[in-house]
């Protein structure tokens, strides 16, 4: 019983400590996207098809749509996830002020909301990667704390990989400025983040990776 116990304690310990992260990652970017000029907010972003107000808009969606309504918005969309995602993100950003975008995610700092799958580790990762969609995007040299980076590189599993159709056979993936790396094979280096970028689907400009199958995800 004892045992049992330690081991709650230490995931309730856990998952206040990822909530934390969550709270501390929705209130920096929204400082940083206060700052952003009005150009800025309509630069491509690293989600294909979007710009940054459409990825800021996303962000936010899970606080203000109630469960009704987004089951009513997929419905709308004939059960098609991405193009229901892609339809309200784009209607909510011509429909909110780019200060009211910033706003959600400082207001909400503390919502609980999650992901269908993942718990909130994957609405850490929802938050920090499409933070990185939009200050990669912009040329922004902004560092996601290593306690962050390192609750979802060690939470990459195949079934994520398969998810976002990454595909890493005979692929090691390296950090360079903290201790981790993932799968076997031919090494590709890379920052921490950058690599969780990969790992997320996302294809990053020539010169971001090291090694002989970086160009696998790179931009074309």
């Amino acid at each position: 019983m004892k045992n049992a116990t330690g081991h709650a304690g230490k995931r309730a310990g856990a998952e206040r400590d990822v909530k934390a992260a969550i709270a501390a990652e929705r209130r920096e970017l929204a400082d940083l996207l206060e700052g952003l000029r009005a150009d800025e907010w309509n630069t491509p972003s690293l989600c294909e098809g979007w710009r940054v107000r459409e990825v800021v808009a996303h962000m936010s969606m899970g606080f203000r749509l109630s469960l009704p309504a987004t089951l009513g918005e997929l419905v709308k969309a004939r059960g098609n996830l991405h193009r229901m995602t892609d339809r309200v993100a784009r209607g909510d950003a011509a429909a909110h002020s780019v200060g009211e975008l910033s706003g959600f995610l400082r207001d909400n700092a503390h919502h609980p909301w999650t992901p269908p799958v993942g718990g909130v580790v994957a609405a850490l990762g929802h938050d920090v990667v499409h933070g990185l969609d939009v200050t990669v995007a912009l040329g922004l040299d902004r560092r996601v704390p290593e306690d962050r980076l390192r609750i979802l590189l060690d939470d990459i599993k195949p079934s994520g990989l398969r998810f976002f159709g990454v595909d890493l056979r005979g692929v090691r993936l390296c950090a360079e400025d903290m201790d981790w790396s993932y799968g076997s094979g031919a090494p590709v280096y890379g920052a921490a983040q950058d690599l969780l970028l990969l790992a997320f689907g996302r294809r990053l400009a020539h010169g971001r990776l090291r090694g002989e199958p970086s160009d696998r995800f790179t931009v074309r």
